[in-house]
């Protein structure tokens, strides 16, 4: 799959938040500031998961329908992809 620069740029945004968190911890910051980013790297974590697999199924259902095949199966595959990411 081609992954387009927005979502790239949205990881490199996540691994950047991952090493603040990491000099926070170097730092011996307060647990409170460390697990609040560390929400923060999830959350941005499960909205890029959703991205990922939304221009995905996007693709792959445009691709059936033109086909003429069913998309009952992708649909499934992403939500259980969505499901097993949580």
């Amino acid at each position: 799959m081609n992954y387009d620069e927005k979502v790239k740029n949205r990881m490199r945004r996540i691994e950047g938040q991952v090493k603040g968190i990491i000099r926070m911890m170097e730092e011996e910051k307060d647990c409170k500031d460390l697990v609040t980013q560390m929400a923060a790297v999830r959350s941005a974590l499960d909205r890029a998961i959703g991205v990922i697999v939304s221009s995905n199924l996007e693709a792959c259902v445009r691709e059936q329908v033109e086909k003429g095949e069913s998309t009952d199966e992708l649909i499934k595959e992403a939500v259980n992809l969505l499901v097993k990411s949580r």
